[in-house]
């Protein structure tokens, strides 16, 4: 071994020491850039040299700059990075319908209970246009605040198609980077003698990371310095150096949303939203198909069953003028939709037939083979039937034109309908507070007038009127007796009752309780809230009785919508017949429909209809019962109503309205408004308090997992500090070998010459 050995063992070190530097500043450097992963100059002992003396080594040679990289480590956190992404970005925008819904000032908790207590105010002063106009101005600020709930959705609806259109284009565009990657990686490697391409490896690395904030991706390396991405159900987005890019296209059913379509071998396929999980993109998704749609629908479920409630209320009574009630909300109709794909010439028609039977579900229906399956959105056959029209599910449904086998139809029965929610009565007066009838039992009734048996005079006595005396005043027959005399008097008035007696001339003389009554032929004679008249010319001994009638009273009477068709114009009187035991005087047009007890009978038209007390009788649209005992001739009527602006039988019917449980969810309960609406407000809130908590948990996950990466990946300063001594120290070492070589070299020159 020469001296020009020890140079040459020098200059590797120094060499070696160099690129130590070299490394250890570009790791410096590097040190915040996103991605970058530390790297290692790797030394190896050069090939020794033999003698006989054993073997003598040469030096040193950097084998390669090595990129501190773990790709387990990295796979879980771009795993994490999906996963991250998905729940924080479903998060977010949930939290918007969750403050939306549960605002205490602005939400539509307060402004339902403002209406409906106006309602009620109404209901107690129903021949005030001021509390009429208070209502319609409470029912305003309702369709107004459900129209701006309605539009804030349709902005996130909106905001999801921008959002999907821009994770779509990032996709892509990082899909092309990572293919120009792959393609300059394995040049770059080729023309290197197949060394790494270390700062090209860190920056596909990085761009697949941002890949897994958009989508959930999975990597395949080839072997051959490619990166194969696969989205979706297995989908290629990046294969070597080509990609498949992503596009967005109106959805197949509804033409409002937007879907990601692949294309593939000159073929367009659009991909199934429950395909593309994990990202941005898996999230938006997710928030629209899991949790928008929902609450569009069931905000929508909401308005419609109020506006169809109160509209049906309404059109049972009469307003300010007499007439029927116009519908005092204007409410939504449901949204029907072709699936792009249809072949046939099919267009279906939908209408509500019964909104407290809806659930707010959306439904797809299926032409097969001449079978149509009505299913949910999420799967599940709701009817199948083969001709139109049906009525399912508070739906009416209709086909015109010729549908093909496969053809599929998208039902949204209320997803517009809080939109299309609004006031449609303008005029105060036009408020239904009455009800289009008026009932009565007639006052001679309670209390039945004779002639004594034994009266030899020609005294008679006539039907007795009652006036505010309760329904059986009488706890005993009354016997009044004739007394001839000067005057002739009446005897026999109850002895705690005064007597007002008018003649008729019309004087009126007022008789303590117990006194005789002096007797005027034809005098109005008046006790107990109780009058009559008693004329002729009585005998002395001749007796009048007053005793009691029967019990019977009917109800206050509603009507039906069927009524309006034909209202009555005149009274209807009703005759009880002793004998037949049978009510008589109903239209002889109208059959009579006689319900107790859950069971129904009808008698044809012109019929008497036998007495069952408390049954309900219904005839012409009307409805009434008739209770307690009869006694024969006893009449009730059924009038117009006359005096309809104090009458607020309907107003208190449409308050009731508040409390009743009509309105349905989708797991079978049925509510009231209010709720309904806290039922929505708790689900969405519930899942919000969800999403924080896991995307809080999966986004501790990613950090640790990215903490995980550094501890290989990362540069530590301190330790970049540390390699800068040891290779300034080597350096300065191989230098002084260089330079100690070099004067041995001198000095043996010296000694030649």
């Amino acid at each position: 071994m020469g001296l020009s050995d020890v140079l040459n063992i020098g200059q590797s070190a120094l060499a070696a020491a160099q690129i130590g530097l070299q490394v250890t500043g570009n790791n410096i450097a590097n040190a915040s850039t996103p991605g970058y992963s530390r790297e290692l100059a790797m030394q190896t002992e050069s090939q020794p040299q033999g003698f006989g003396y054993g073997f003598v080594g040469s030096g040193v040679t950097v084998s390669t700059v090595q990129r501190m990289y773990s790709s387990f480590a990295t796979q879980q956190v771009n795993s994490a990075q999906a996963s991250s992404s998905n729940l924080t970005t479903y998060y977010n925008q949930l939290q918007q319908v969750d403050n939306m819904l549960g605002d205490t000032t602005s939400g539509l908790s307060p402004t339902m209970q403002s209406f409906f207590a106006g309602v009620q105010t109404m209901a107690s002063n129903p021949a005030s246009l001021a509390s009429r106009q208070a209502m319609l101005s409470d029912a305003q600020t309702l369709a107004s605040q459900v129209q701006g709930m309605g539009s804030q959705i349709d902005q996130l609806a909106q905001g999801v198609n921008t959002q999907i259109q821009t994770s779509v284009n990032s996709i892509n565009s990082i899909a092309s980077q990572i293919a120009q990657l792959n393609t300059d990686i394995v040049n770059s490697q080729a023309s290197a003698a197949n060394q790494p391409a270390n700062s090209l490896l860190d920056q596909r690395d990085q761009l697949v990371n941002q890949l897994n904030q958009q989508v959930s991706a999975s990597v395949v390396s080839d072997g051959n310095g490619n990166y194969n991405i696969f989205i979706g159900n297995g989908q290629a987005l990046v294969v070597g150096g080509s990609t498949y890019n992503l596009s967005v296209a109106q959805s197949n059913l509804d033409p409002t949303q937007l879907a990601v379509a692949y294309t593939a071998n000159n073929k367009t396929t659009t991909l199934p939203d429950s395909a593309l999980t994990g990202g941005q993109l898996g999230g938006i998704l997710a928030f629209r198909d899991q949790s928008l749609n929902s609450a569009q629908n069931q905000l929508g479920l909401l308005a419609l069953n109020i506006g169809t409630q109160f509209n049906n209320q309404q059109a049972l009574g009469v307003d300010l003028n007499g007439k029927q009630g116009a519908p005092l909300f204007t409410v939504g109709s449901p949204t029907v939709t072709s699936a792009s794909s249809n072949s046939g010439t099919g267009a279906l028609a939908a209408s509500i037939s019964d909104p407290t039977q809806l659930t707010g579900q959306d439904y797809q229906l299926t032409n097969n083979n001449g079978t149509y399956v009505l299913s949910t959105t999420t799967g599940s056959t709701v009817a199948t039937f083969t001709s139109f029209p049906q009525t399912v599910a508070g739906l009416t449904l209709n086909m015109s034109g010729a549908p093909q086998n496969g053809d599929r139809f998208l039902i949204r029965p209320t997803a517009n309908s809080a939109d299309q929610f609004s006031v449609a009565l303008t005029n105060p007066a036009g408020i239904a507070a009455a009800v289009p009838i008026t009932t009565a039992t007639v006052a001679d009734n309670l209390v039945l007038s004779a002639v004594g048996s034994g009266n030899s005079g020609s005294g008679i006595i006539s039907q007795v009127q009652s006036g505010s005396n309760p329904a059986s005043p009488l706890t005993a027959p009354v016997t009044l007796t004739y007394n001839s005399g000067s005057p002739a008097t009446l005897t026999g008035f109850p002895t705690n009752q005064p007597v007002t007696v008018t003649t008729p001339s019309g004087t009126t003389t007022s008789y303590a309780a117990g006194q005789p009554v002096p007797y005027t032929d034809g005098s109005s004679i008046s006790f107990q809230g109780l009058s009559f008249t008693i004329s002729g010319t009585p005998h002395a001994g001749d007796t009048f009785t007053l005793t009691n009638g029967g019990t019977g009273t009917i109800s206050a009477g509603s009507v039906s919508s069927a009524y309006f068709a034909a209202p009555i114009t005149t009274p209807i009187t009703l005759t009880y017949n002793a004998a037949t035991g049978a009510l008589s005087g109903f239209p002889a047009a109208d059959a009579v429909a006689v319900t107790q007890n859950g069971s129904t009978t009808t008698y044809p038209a012109g019929t008497n209809v036998p007495y069952s007390p408390g049954a309900t009788l219904s005839f012409g649209g009307m409805s009434v019962s008739i209770s307690g005992t009869l006694v024969n001739n006893d009449t009730f009527t059924i009038s117009p109503n006359t005096a309809v602006s104090g009458d607020n039988r309907n107003a208190l019917l449409m308050g009731q309205l508040q409390n009743q449980k009509n309105i349905q969810a989708s797991s079978g309960n049925a509510s009231t408004f209010s709720g309904y609406y806290a039922s929505l407000m708790s689900s969405v809130a519930s899942k919000t308090s969800e999403l924080s908590v896991t995307s809080t948990s999966e986004s501790n996950v990613l950090k640790n997992w990215q903490q995980t990466q550094q501890s290989v990946s990362g540069v530590n300063l301190n330790e970049e500090a540390n390699n800068l001594l040891q290779y300034q120290q080597a350096y300065q070492a191989a230098g002084k070998l260089m330079q100690i070589a070099s004067q041995l070299f001198n000095t043996l020159l010296s000694v030649s010459t």
